[in-house]
């Protein structure tokens, strides 16, 4: 069946978005400039910062939200779908899951390059995996099983990938390298976390998804930019890799942004991509299936890769490359992108055909609404 235009519109948006999502935020990164009272040029390293930027862009969400439905209800038929009436306190614990391993991520990617920081975050099915396992009593196939093994092989080629080649640059060691990609990985943790939660209190109701991505936003970004006011005077020593060395510098980074106004408008990318990402992400498991969104996720890492090339923000590496394609194996074959192709084979059908019967006799009703993995 062809895609209407407006799938593919959401698919293109997801695609381009997610893209610029990273590379924004890394773009960020690699920026220098003076700081407060006349300190002397150094990176612009605000992780805690950043993530307060991307929930504003999932917060604007809830925004566009609340409009779209002012001027729906307006019309003389209305049309807008506004789901269930909801607690949106559900929402706060995914939220704060959410908070946690984006601050982490940022700060990896701060440590690493882009391209190892969006392979690494495919660690998430293997613990997606484990854990609807234990807390969902989900019974998970073979091919599931096999796909969760072969992402570890991908996730160590991609590690020994970064441990073999050394210094990223003048700016990332080694050893900040391998720490970096070790909190991605700790942060797939917590989304795993995140997504369990949201499977199992919240998408049992049936929420808009702007509604959605702006209320865990909401959260986010009210809670976050309070923590900021302590993270202002804990000192964090070389951690904090600001002239104060405290765990965030808010003050610092304005400063730096009055210095260097390019700052800006790679915040402003990450802030406005991150908000059409989420909904072009949900909207393309809605309106399509969330085997393609996985598709688009990988088609991502492509983009981000090949443009960290071309910019010279990292160098090639053949190990890169076949970690890449062993992730995205296991990611395939856990999402069930094998099962098409098994179906075209005689013999291989009529297993497939007897593992589906006993997949929906293991999963009962349950549906599946793991998005993002």
């Amino acid at each position: 069946m062809a895609w209407t235009k407006y799938q593919l519109l959401l698919a293109g948006m997801m695609l381009i978005t997610g893209s610029i999502n990273t590379l924004s935020a890394k773009w960020a990164d690699n920026f220098s400039a003076p700081g407060c009272k006349g300190s002397t040029e150094h990176s612009f390293s605000h992780p805690f910062l950043q993530a307060v930027g991307m929930f504003l862009g999932e917060l604007s969400c809830l925004v566009l939200f609340h409009v779209l439905l002012c001027h729906d209800r307006r019309s003389p038929e209305p049309k807008m779908n506004t789901g269930q009436t909801f607690n949106p306190l559900y929402f706060f614990p995914p939220a704060m899951c959410d908070m946690t391993a984006t601050c982490i991520m940022y700060v990896a990617l701060n440590m690493t390059s882009a391209s190892s920081f969006q392979m690494l975050r495919g660690a998430v099915i293997v613990f997606t995996g484990l854990l609807s396992v234990a807390f969902l009593e989900r019974k998970l196939m073979v091919s599931q099983w096999i796909g969760i093994f072969i992402t570890i092989t991908g996730l160590l080629v991609v590690g020994l990938a970064d441990f073999v080649s050394g210094e990223k640059d003048e700016q990332h060691k080694l050893s900040e390298v391998i720490t970096g990609d070790l909190l991605i990985i700790m942060a797939q943790v917590i989304v795993a976390v995140q997504m369990v939660l949201e499977e199992k209190f919240v998408y049992k109701h049936d929420v808009h998804p702007l509604r959605a991505v702006g209320t865990e936003g909401f959260f986010g970004f009210v809670t976050l930019s309070l923590l900021l006011i302590p993270m202002y005077y804990i000192p964090a020593g070389h951690f904090g890799n600001n002239p104060r060395q405290v765990l965030e510098d808010s003050l610092d980074a304005f400063c730096q942004i009055g210095n260097q106004p390019m700052i800006v408008l790679a915040l402003l990318g990450n802030i406005i991509s991150i908000a059409f990402f989420n909904f072009a992400g949900i909207s393309v498991t809605k309106e399509i299936n969330a085997t393609t969104r996985m598709v688009l996720d990988s088609l991502r890492t492509v983009v981000i890769w090949a443009v960290s090339l071309a910019v010279g923000w990292e160098r090639f590496h053949g190990l890169q490359v076949l970690g890449f394609i062993v992730l995205l194996v296991g990611a395939a074959l856990y999402n069930g992108l094998h099962k098409p192709v098994m179906e075209k084979i005689p013999c291989c059908a009529r297993f497939l055909g007897q593992s589906s019967s006993e997949e929906r006799l293991l999963s009962g009703s349950t549906a599946s609404v793991n998005q993002d993995t």
